[in-house]
């Protein structure tokens, strides 16, 4: 049996049962869309892949496997924008980024030079110290959760924040001076 026979089978198929396998995807497993515009995409999505390449075996039960494949593809839609949302409710949770106090292009370039070089001086940070610093400084997580998260004592941490100030702080201070830059 030729590739083109059994593609105009499933297309066929497709065309004589959308509005079932429409109805099939928004009751279906993954019924969460509150109209059926989203799963009309989904089976939309598998006719246009459906046509572009079809499977190499024909099926045996044009409609059962339309049904599979849609339900599958609404699956993997889901997970999509579950994936999305975490990630959304992620980039919430950042801390916000204060913005420059000034819009020209000469202090914009030296604060971009200056968190570049300060960049450094954090990587340049032992491990652990940097962890810690990353974690209270940039991140805003409380010395005692750094503590419990890292198995080490509230004085290591409270250790470490000092070292890796003081490192930054000199290490900025040694650059800065390098580069005949003042602070």
């Amino acid at each position: 049996m030729s590739s083109v026979f059994f593609q105009s089978t499933l297309v066929a198929a497709l065309v004589r049962h959308y509005e079932e396998l429409v109805a099939h995807v928004w009751r279906g497993p993954v019924a969460r869309w509150s109209d059926r515009s989203m799963a009309r995409e989904v089976v939309h999505e598998v006719c246009t892949e459906l046509i572009a390449g079809p499977p190499s075996q024909p099926p045996r039960v044009p409609l059962a496997f339309l049904r599979t494949v849609c339900t599958r593809r609404a699956i993997d839609r889901c997970r999509q924008e579950d994936r999305h949302a975490q990630w959304v409710q992620c980039v919430e949770t950042l801390p916000e980024i204060a913005a420059p106090a000034s819009t020209e292009p000469g202090t914009l370039l030296w604060e971009r030079q200056r968190l570049a070089l300060l960049a450094d001086s954090i990587q340049a940070l032992p491990p652990r110290c940097r962890d810690v610093f990353v974690m209270h400084r940039l991140h805003g997580v409380a010395q005692q959760d750094i503590a419990c998260h890292l198995g080490i004592s509230v004085k290591t941490v409270e250790k470490h924040l000092r070292l890796g100030t003081d490192s930054c702080r000199a290490s900025m201070a040694q650059q800065l001076d390098a580069l005949g830059w003042t602070i």
